[in-house]
């Protein structure tokens, strides 16, 4: 029986896709074959050599070690697109609050609530301090466009916004999800000197962190509207609260908040409800599951973050090795070489090529399994690790 591991409390009808038969899914059991999580933190935990999988019910995965885990032969998985409707919702939001000083408003009315019969001849009077233009005609920038970015360029547009959108590794199939309308901007400077609003997709990493800063910031246009729902690391703190200071930015909407920004003015800090919808969590929740499940009875991998995807069907009842291995010269020969000294036969086979630091993961599907040769395959100079799935 498969043990997987659950974290952060997952609760949802969607775990129910484990078959008990198979499955012991809680949170509670021990030198689990998976992880299911969200956002607890690894990167100090020492894995049990059993673990083959660790899937984040999410998008972000910076809170596991995923070069480690490849390392070690554990695949990483997340949930692309799987809250993208959510997180546009969000932004869709955002777009509205950032331009009327909707929020401020309510919270005046409510702190003149005591007028009584005053109140309407004073929400008259005061009205024009919480004004704001309308996102009809404007210019938003999208930068990233993924699963969530091309939702937001396509909803932006129907509303009637000029859209430009900027991505230099959008995907072929993203590229066909978008709308007609959307304007592609060959460079980020495009979206800097073009936006009324700037929402930013982008995934954190080395390459990200901080892009928004002051001098970014200098080159968008005066009064220009942030909204960041992807990552807390991609805008610099201080240069932004300087912006905003200055009014070179009119408003700063983070679904990131912490000690600089909660309470900075210009700033409408959001407590990280991006993906927080039953919908999206059910969604996040069913796609790793999916993804444990085939990798776990079938070894095929989808949506790794650390490892080379792919996929195998299964024809048979053939024994499948999966193999992770150093992609070098005569590394294919070497295994292969090996299945045939044991007098078997590959029925199927498939590579998948780098991804990351592990290079290369080979699956077949053999016509018998003789005693030995997992051990053989296992001490072959560049292979990480070895399953047999029956």
């Amino acid at each position: 029986m498969y043990k997987v591991q659950l974290m952060n409390n997952i609760k949802s009808q969607k775990l129910e896709m484990f078959d008990e038969k198979k499955y012991n899914v809680s949170a509670e059991v021990e030198n689990p074959d998976a992880i299911m999580l969200r956002s607890s933190k690894l990167h100090d935990t020492q894995f049990n050599p059993e673990l083959l999988c660790i899937a984040r019910a999410g998008a972000g995965v910076n809170n596991i070690p995923v070069d480690r885990c490849a390392d070690e032969g554990i695949v990483v998985f997340n949930t692309p697109g799987a809250n993208a409707g959510a997180v546009k919702e969000l932004v869709l939001c955002a777009l509205l609050i950032s331009s009327r000083d909707v929020l401020g408003g309510i919270e005046w009315v409510r702190s003149i609530a005591s007028e009584g019969f005053e109140v309407p001849a004073l929400v008259e009077k005061e009205k024009a301090r919480f004004a704001g233009p309308e996102i009809l005609g404007k210019s938003i920038g999208v930068i990233g466009l993924g699963a969530i970015g091309a939702k937001i360029a396509d909803a932006a547009a129907s509303l009637g916004m000029v859209v430009y959108g900027y991505d230099p590794y959008i995907s072929v199939e993203a590229a066909w999800t978008l709308s007609s309308k959307i304007k592609k901007a060959d460079d980020i400077e495009t979206i800097y000197k073009n936006s009324d609003f700037i929402s930013i997709n982008v995934p954190y990493m080395d390459t990200t962190k901080h892009f928004i800063n002051k001098e970014s910031i200098a080159k968008m246009k005066p009064g220009v509207r942030i909204i960041n729902a992807a990552r807390a690391e991609l805008v610099n703190d201080d240069d932004i609260l300087a912006a905003l200071e200055s009014g070179q930015v009119a408003t700063y909407v983070t679904d990131f908040p912490n000690a600089k920004t909660a309470g900075a003015k210009g700033v409408i800090p959001i407590p990280h409800l991006g993906a927080s919808t039953p919908e999206s969590e059910d969604n996040c929740v069913s796609m790793a599951a999916e993804e444990i499940m085939e990798y776990l009875e079938n070894g095929n991998i989808i949506n790794s973050v650390n490892l080379p995807g792919a996929v195998m069907p299964r024809t048979g009842n053939d024994p499948r090795i999966c193999i992770l291995h150093d992609n070098v010269p005569g590394m294919i020969e070497k295994i292969t070489g090996a299945v045939s000294a044991s007098g078997a036969n590959i029925e199927s086979m498939v590579n998948a090529g780098t991804k990351g630091k592990v290079a290369s993961y080979t699956m077949l599907d053999v016509n018998k399994l003789s005693d030995g040769l997992k051990d053989t395959i296992n001490k072959i100079e560049g292979v990480t690790r070895v399953r047999v799935i029956m």
